[in-house]
């Protein structure tokens, strides 16, 4: 894949573990309070927003490999749901999210909302965030020159140069091209103000055979076990550290 991943918002939006996959619920955990919209979850600093109580955290381990985990808040405090130990992050590594420049295979630093998904399959009704399943002409606009830079688009609609080789820096991905990694694909707010040349499409997804190019991947057990869990009033966020 030309981006063996990568993820923010959607057309929609204005401005979206190769292992086992899931541990038995943990009892609360011990987080550490760092600030008061902050909260460290097995060492990972997240950045809460008003009224979240679902978080992912991404732990980088060694190489590309990292430590995901699914965390609910209770009136008891933040107890670990899921985790998955076979988890990736891209092949350049980990870089702020600020300094993170497109082709790099680098995976953002920080915290990011989870807005919407996509993904093979139909909808299903437990599942509660937006989604949109995945048909022919579908791309994720990375075209510098397009208004729909880092959006979800079908070319049909026009406005990005869709027909770009994947050799060429400005070259979309076509969704349809990725059936195991994006069977289902949960989008993060990455670069949603369209910044050029930072990256566009970075996702929390289903493992492929090795590292993405700048996305989050999990086990299938585990990606497909979070759609079911994630919900939207719940102001769920995924956060990416070292």
């Amino acid at each position: 894949m030309k981006r063996f991943v990568l993820a923010v918002l959607a057309a929609t939006l204005p401005a979206i573990p190769a292992g086992p996959a899931a541990a038995a619920p943990a009892p609360a955990a011990a987080a550490e309070r760092v600030a008061p919209d902050h909260v460290r979850l097995d060492g990972v600093d997240v950045r809460l927003r008003s009224g979240t109580t679902q978080v992912v955290t991404v732990n980088h381990t060694r190489g590309y490999r990292a430590r995901v985990t699914w965390w609910v808040r209770t009136g008891t405090g933040w107890e670990e749901r899921m985790r998955a130990t076979d988890g990736r992050i891209g092949y350049g590594g980990l870089v702020a999210g600020r300094h993170r420049r497109q082709g790099t295979g680098t995976t953002p630093l920080g915290t990011y909302d989870l807005p919407f998904a996509f993904g093979t399959h139909a909808p299903k009704p437990a599942w509660d965030l937006r989604y949109r399943k995945i048909r022919a002409g579908d791309f994720w606009v990375q075209d510098n020159a397009s208004d729909h830079y880092n959006r979800y688009r079908n070319k049909s609609q026009g406005g990005f140069r869709w027909r770009l080789p994947a050799s060429d820096p400005n070259s979309s991905e076509r969704l349809t091209d990725y059936p195991v990694q994006y069977e289902w694909s949960i989008v993060t707010s990455f670069n949603r103000h369209q910044v050029r040349h930072r990256g566009s499409g970075i996702f929390l997804h289903v493992n492929g055979s090795g590292a993405t190019a700048g996305c989050v991947s999990a086990p299938r057990r585990f990606i497909k076990s979070l759609m079911a869990r994630l919900d939207a009033d719940h102001e769920p966020v995924i956060a990416i550290g070292r």
